[in-house]
């Protein structure tokens, strides 16, 4: 019937009920209805004109007295009402007095029941079938029951079942019930065709936004939604494409479900589930959802990966690959905007499952700004289009361009200057790309995203994680063991930070994902130990913005996963690199690696987190500070405390001169801040920290800056002199040379010296230049310091050395030959050594060689650090030569015991302090004073009295060696002489010979 409204018309569905004698038949009635076709209906308070579209005979009763018979029409069936309570359910006629029951007889719905029986102690026979059958045969309108599949244990037996009207769960539960207690079973029901669901009838496009909605008339108590694909099916959960919405119930239908997917790509294709869970009983309805396909990726590859015009013409074969669809797609290459239609290889065995695009282009050598490009683009059956570019490096005439190179096999084409060739190629069991960048002529290191197969799965469930597609607990777990897995194999080195960059992505994406699935502690430790995995890798390869942008992402992704994970009894987890604990109660105090935690609250879970290797590869834009090595985060659960105030007991770092300041994580600058941290008190080894808000905290190690305008005036004048004296010193040697070099034992002094000099003069060159320098400049500088300063010393050893081997061995003088071998090993090739093997240490530890500030070496604290490849080989060169002039001082002392008298006294006084003087500055001696300067406190008075004379003497270094290794030896001084009164002689001859000519020509 239809209803005529002032607003609109509204379609609905009546009964009528005539009473008549048997005269009057009821086909009668039907044709007076549809002869009348509109009726007039009295509301309460408005009048309706009611228009019937359809009339039908429902059912017949023939009463006759007190007794009545009804019957159903065809496509009928008896209500509920009419077969549980007056047990007409299976006959055709009902002989009880239910005529004036309405509804009397039901329209025929086609529902089907599909369950599962385990059994618990017996196995299944014939008449636990017969009990299943009749049990079943109690619902109204049961058609049939098939016993499907039966376990190879015979406990367990699939059936179905068939009914045609709907019932009320109540009633099924109640057989499922009765048949667990007589069977001694566990019993799982699903029904089909209860439910209504409402989905897009027609495809739907891709991108779009859509929407499915389920209802049942009784309310339940749970929803929930499935996706089934080919051989697969998901269960769907919050996410970034899914939106579930299970309150939009009516008074109509008292249980609702609603899912709505946002931007639906091809994995959103297949059929749909939803189901209304309700004791053993779920009520499911399913509807298909097709999508207008576009492809998700599309692979372009090029070959040649370069373009070269310098050959004359050039042409380049491009290759788009997508994964086999079942879209009939309109494709087309653009190249520099002309437009050809593309042709694909078909899926098969040669191309497994992709479709493969081939283009052959030639490429215009007309030189241009413009990048050279191909294009690809799909077009689907609703119009929509999805394109992909691959830029083309051509090498013009006349500019420049990186030339050929061969790595591990892997070969780089000529390029042009400020192009990156990207290469597709990975190894065996990889998946991605490398890339190198021509840097004008000098190609860069290359860059490698080349991850384990495993791995990038890992990452596409995590991703369809987040999105909402299967993101269940179990998925979680599966997630991070494979996760913990792959962590554990060393991959090889070229490839070691793209399965790290990738590890950390999975993190990332599987924090985002817990904001909107509740997470459960069953996967701590697939997660704990994974992420502590991460962190023993050399993070090598990539510059410092990269390795500072993945520890950034990493640190905000375990600490958004340990926030969101659900912890009931857990009472914490520890790993390498990470220890996490948790904490209830108003007072909680806990210790993680040796950081002590204090937090006063009221309510709430504390979950505290230290991590170790994880600081030094953070952004630090504090000047002058070093962080220590570890890390603390911590986060509050289910907590309305709006004021915090956390205590924070960090170990000291043993590093002298150093001040302590108390920092945090800022997530917003991606960098460390002290806003919120106070720093309270401190000892030798303790550094106690107080914040007022949670996040990650850790301590940064402040150098005091000491120098002064005075030491620094003091240092460059002293350099400066320095480097003119030892000039000078060069230059006079290489001048009274021949002289002063008669016997063995004055050569092996003076090459001694002259190797000392140089060193000295080229590393304080190098000091002089360290001003602002770009880092590769400055790398290079420290280099040049670090190995001129200790072949310097090695100098003065071989130096000390010798003099000591003439005092003891006096009648087994050194040969010429000998000393100039050993010589040569110890000051050129062992400095050479310590240098190298010191810059390729930091290298594969993934620590810093050299200070960008300082250009010199770095001092973390006692023992680590690269300064200690210069501090140690230095300080054994110093004791030694100590020692060599103690045995000096002891050999005078001992040559003027016999005569005892005064005056042989006062010479020996003055032949030990000439000694000390001479020696001193030739054997490095003024170096030792460095060392006081690690020993004492910088608030120390002596600290101050040993940093001025620290940098006096050793900035006039080159002057003293002048002074004491050149001018102050009696032969330099003698054939010095000799030279200048050579030289005045000879200008004296020269003027009176002039004089004498010019007397002659006047007379």
């Amino acid at each position: 019937m239809e209803g005529h409204g002032a607003l609109q018309d509204v379609v609905f569905t009546g009964e009528l009920m005539v009473e008549s004698n048997v005269t009057l038949e009821a086909t009668t009635i039907l044709l007076l209805l549809n002869t009348t076709g509109e009726l007039q209906v009295t509301g309460s308070k408005e009048h309706h004109t009611v228009t019937l579209l359809c009339t039908e005979l429902v059912a017949e009763c023939l009463i006759v007295g007190d007794e009545s018979t009804c019957n159903c029409s065809n496509g009928y069936i008896w209500s509920n009402e009419v077969c549980y309570t007056h047990k007409c359910c299976n006959e055709t006629s009902c002989s009880a007095t239910v005529s004036d029951i309405t509804p009397l007889c039901i329209a025929k719905v086609k529902v089907h029941i599909n369950g599962s029986v385990t059994l618990s102690a017996t196995t299944w026979d014939f008449d636990k079938t017969a009990q299943l059958v009749t049990a079943f045969k109690g619902l109204n309108g049961f058609e049939y029951l098939n016993v499907t599949v039966q376990s190879p244990s015979n406990n367990i037996a699939d059936f179905e079942a068939a009914v045609s009207v709907k019932f009320k769960t109540s009633k099924l539960q109640s057989i499922v019930t009765e048949l667990e207690t007589n069977l001694g079973a566990v019993l799982l029901v699903d029904t089909l065709g209860m439910v209504t669901i409402k989905s897009p009838n027609t495809t739907v496009s891709y991108m779009s936004t859509v929407q499915l909605k389920c209802t049942f008339k009784e309310a339940t108590g749970s929803a929930g939604w499935n996706i089934s694909k080919k051989h697969e099916r998901f269960g769907l959960n919050t996410g970034s494409v899914v939106k579930l919405n299970h309150s939009c119930s009516t008074e109509e239908y008292e249980s609702c479900t609603e899912v709505t997917l946002d931007k639906v790509t091809g994995i959103w294709k297949g059929t749909y589930e939803c189901g209304f869970t309700d004791g053993s009983v779920r009520h499911v309805a399913m509807a298909y959802l097709k999508v207008a396909l576009l492809p998700d990726v599309i692979n372009l590859k090029i070959n040649p990966l370069t373009a070269d015009c310098t050959l004359g013409a050039a042409s380049v074969n491009v290759t788009a690959s997508i994964l086999c669809s079942t879209e009939s797609f309109e494709v087309r290459w653009t190249y520099n905007d002309e437009k050809t239609n593309a042709v694909s290889h078909t899926c098969n065995d040669t191309y497994g499952d992709n479709l493969i695009y081939d283009y052959e282009v030639a490429i215009s050598c007309q030189k241009t700004t413009e990048a050279q490009y191909v294009n690809i683009t799909f077009q689907n059956s609703m119009g929509q289009e999805k394109s992909a570019r691959v830029d083309i490096p051509v090498i013009y005439e006349g500019e420049k361009y990186c030339s050929e190179e061969v790595i591990n096999g892997e070969i780089w084409p000529k390029t042009p200057a400020k192009d990156t060739v990207i290469n597709r190629t990975c190894g065996e069991g990889r998946v991605g790309y490398k890339s190198r960048t021509c840097d004008g002529t000098s190609w860069q290191l290359v860059y490698s995203y080349c991850v384990s197969q495993n791995l990038t799965k890992i990452f596409n469930d995590a991703d369809n994680f987040q999105k909402g597609l299967g993101a269940t607990q179990e998925t979680a777990m599966n997630i991070f063991g494979g996760l913990w897995n792959s962590s554990s194999y060393d991959s090889d080195p070229s490839d070691a930070v793209a399965d790290i960059t990738a590890s950390i992505n999975v993190l990332d994406v599987m924090s985002s994902a817990s904001e909107n699935v509740v997470l459960q502690e069953g996967i701590f430790p697939d997660f704990v130990n994974a992420a502590s995995n991460m962190l023993n890798k050399t993070w090598n390869g990539v510059n410092t913005s990269t390795v500072e942008y993945m520890s950034s992402t990493y640190l905000q992704s375990v600490e958004g996963l340990v926030k969101n994970i659900k912890v009931t009894e857990s009472r914490g987890l520890s790993s390498e690199n990470l220890d996490l604990k948790f904490c209830s109660g108003s007072d909680c105090n806990v210790s993680v690696l040796d950081i002590n935690v204090t937090l006063n609250k009221t309510s709430g879970l504390m979950k505290t987190v230290a991590v170790k290797n994880l600081t030094n590869r953070l952004k630090n834009s504090f000047s002058k500070t070093e962080p220590t090595g570890l890390l603390l985060m911590a986060t509050l659960e289910e907590s309305n405390d709006s004021s915090l105030e956390i205590e924070l007991d960090f170990p000291r770092v043993q590093m002298k001169h150093t001040q302590p300041i108390c920092v945090f994580w800022n997530i917003t600058a991606g960098d460390w801040s002290k806003k919120g941290c106070t720093f309270k008190i401190t000892d030798e080894n303790r550094t106690l920290c107080m914040c007022y808000h949670l996040t990650s905290f850790s301590v940064l190690m402040s150098k005091s800056d000491i120098s002064t305008d005075v030491l620094t005036i003091i240092t460059n004048v002293g350099l400066g002199v320095s480097v003119s004296s030892l000039l000078i010193f060069l230059i006079i040697e290489s001048l009274v040379w021949s002289a002063v070099v008669k016997s063995n034992l004055s050569h092996f002094r003076h090459t001694a010296l002259v190797n000392i000099a140089v060193f000295l003069l080229l590393a304080d060159c190098s000091f002089l230049a360290s001003k602002k320098l770009s880092s590769t400049w400055c790398l290079v500088l420290t280099v040049s310091k670090h190995l001129f300063y200790l072949a310097m010393f090695s100098w003065m050893l071989c130096m000390s050395v010798m003099l000591i081997h003439q005092l003891i061995f006096v009648f087994s003088p050194l040969r010429k030959r000998v000393f100039m071998f050993i010589s040569s090993i110890v000051g050129y090739v062992c400095p050479i050594l310590i240098v190298g093997s010191s810059y390729v240490h930091c290298k594969y530890t993934n620590k810093p060689y050299y200070n960008p500030e300082t250009c010199w070496l770095v001092f973390e604290k006692l023992l680590e650090g690269s300064v200690h490849a210069f501090l140690l080989p230095v300080g054994t060169v110093i004791l030694t030569n100590l020692f060599s002039m103690v045995v000096v001082v002891f050999t005078l002392m001992k040559s003027s015991v016999p005569d005892g008298s005064k005056a042989d006294d006062k010479e020996t006084v003055k032949s030990i302090l000439k000694v000390v003087v001479f020696l001193t500055p030739v054997f490095g001696v003024t170096w030792g004073i460095g060392f006081m300067l690690f020993i004492l406190d910088e608030k120390n008075a002596m600290y101050t009295v040993a940093d001025y004379s620290f940098t006096i003497l050793n900035s006039f270094q080159g002057l003293s060696i002048l002074l004491t290794g050149c001018l102050a030896e009696q032969k330099v001084r003698g054939e010095l002489s000799k030279l200048i009164l050579a030289k005045s002689k000879g200008k004296s001859e020269s003027m009176t010979k002039l004089n004498s000519t010019a007397y002659t020509k006047d007379k």
